[in-house]
C-alpha cells in the first residue's frame, strides 16, 4: 500500500521571497510550505503526501477547512470524509504535500514509519463514472504485483545510487490501469483493486475489443492504461478509447515470476497486436545527485497529442532490477509527476 502518512526529517528549511508567515522545507525531495518558525533542519516530522485524504474529524486538520471542501472516498469499511491535499503554488512556491511536527500526534514512532492508518489517512480517488463501474469477483490475485509506481521524491537515495546507468523512460499516461491474466483454468481481468466479473463495462470490453483473452499465453499477466473518452475527464482528448501496456509478468513457476525486460514486455505485447506505452528515450543516463531535473524533465507534450500536456514520465533500467526503497526490496521503478500537469489540473 502507499504510504501517505509517514514519520521523516525536515532536512532544509529556507525562506521564500516576500513572504514574512512562511517558509519553504525539504522532507525526502519534496519541498512543501510551513508556518515560519515551526521546523528547523533535523525536526522530527508527519509528512503526508498529496492526494492524501486528511480526516476532517481530526483536530490537527481543522485549519484546511479555510480553504479547503469536505470530499470523500469509498474504504472497505464505508466512507472516509476530508480534505484533498494538493498540488498548490503559494507566494509563487510550489508546495506539495504537508508537514506538520511529530508531537503534534503525541505518538511515539520511529523514521519512516507509516501512520496512515493510525490517522485515519485515505488514498483520494476521483468517483468512478458509470462506464466504469464493475463488479468485483474477488480480491486483486496475491501473485500479481498490484500497478502503483513509486513516486521519485520518496526514493531519492535509492535513485542516486543508480546515477550514471541507463533507464528506458516511458510517457505515464492518465487513465485507469487494468490487469489481463491467464491461469491454467480461467482468464481474469482486474482493476486496481479487484479482480472484475465479466460483464458490460470498459475493463472486459476492452478485453474482448483487442482480444486479450483468445490471446494471451497461460502464466503471463499484461498491466496497461485505458485512456480515451469518458476516462479520468481524457484529460490528451482522445477520440475513443485505447489501452497500452507498460508491464508484463510471468508467474508459470512461482520460483521465477518476474516482470519481463523491457525490449522483451515490447515484442511480447507486439505479437499479441496490443501498443506499448510511448517511449521517450531508451538508454537515458540517470543523473548524479538532481532529482529536480527529472521532475523539470516531465514537463512536456504527450506524445498521443503535442496539443495536451503529458502526466509525466516513468523510469525503469534497460535490464529489470530490484533495489531497497522505503524500507524493502522492490523493483526499481519510478514515476516523475509534471508539476505543470498538476498544476493545471488542480
Amino acid at each position: 500500500m502507499r504510504q501517505l502518512a509517514t514519520v521523516q526529517k525536515i532536512s532544509e528549511v529556507c525562506p521564500i521571497e516576500n513572504a514574512d508567515a512562511i517558509e519553504k522545507v525539504r522532507v525526502l525531495d519534496w519541498w512543501c510550505v510551513a508556518k515560519k518558525g515551526e521546523f528547523s533542519a533535523g525536526d522530527d516530522c508527519v509528512y503526508f503526501e498529496i492526494d492524501s485524504l486528511l480526516p476532517a474529524s481530526h483536530p490537527a486538520f481543522a485549519f484546511l477547512a479555510a480553504r479547503s471542501h469536505e470530499v470523500s472516498v469509498a474504504t472497505d469499511t464505508g466512507e472516509a470524509r476530508g480534505y484533498r491535499l494538493r498540488t498548490i503554488r503559494l507566494r509563487g512556491q510550489i508546495s506539495q504535500g504537508l508537514a506538520l511536527p511529530l508531537q503534534t500526534f503525541a505518538l511515539n514512532a520511529a523514521v519512516g514509519e507509516d501512520l496512515s492508518e493510525a490517522l485515519g489517512v485515505h488514498k483520494w480517488e476521483p468517483p468512478i463514472p458509470a462506464n466504469m463501474a464493475a463488479a468485483a469477483r474477488a480480491p486483486f490475485p496475491y501473485f500479481i504485483p498490484k500497478t502503483d509506481e513509486e513516486r521519485v521524491q520518496n526514493i531519492g537515495d535509492a535513485v542516486r545510487r543508480h546515477a550514471g546507468e541507463p533507464f528506458h523512460v516511458t510517457e505515464k499516461l492518465d487513465g485507469c490501469s487494468v490487469t489481463f491474466y491467464r491461469t491454467a483454468d480461467r482468464f481474469g481481468v482486474c482493476g486496481r483493486n479487484w479482480d472484475l466479473l465479466d460483464g458490460d463495462n470498459l475493463y472486459w470490453n476492452m478485453a474482448r475489443i483487442a482480444q486479450v483473452e483468445a490471446n494471451l499465453p497461460v502464466g503471463y499477466a499484461i498491466q496497461g492504461e485505458l485512456i480515451g473518452e469518458h476516462i479520468q475527464g481524457n484529460p490528451l482528448k482522445l477520440k475513443g478509447q485505447r489501452l497500452f501496456c507498460f508491464n508484463v509478468f510471468s508467474f508459470s513457476s512461482n520460483a521465477d515470476s518476474r516482470y519481463l525486460n523491457h525490449d522483451d514486455a515490447v515484442a511480447f505485447c507486439e505479437r499479441l497486436g496490443l501498443s506499448w506505452v510511448p517511449v521517450v528515450h531508451r538508454g537515458y543516463t540517470l543523473p548524479h545527485l538532481d532529482i529536480a531535473e527529472l521532475i523539470e524533465m516531465a514537463d512536456g507534450k504527450s506524445a498521443l497529442n503535442q496539443n495536451a500536456d503529458r502526466e509525466g514520465l516513468v523510469f525503469r533500467p534497460l535490464v529489470e532490477a530490484r533495489e531497497e526503497m522505503r524500507g524493502g526490496m522492490c523493483r526499481l521503478s519510478f514515476k516523475a509527476i509534471s508539476n505543470r500537469y498538476l498544476l493545471k489540473g488542480d
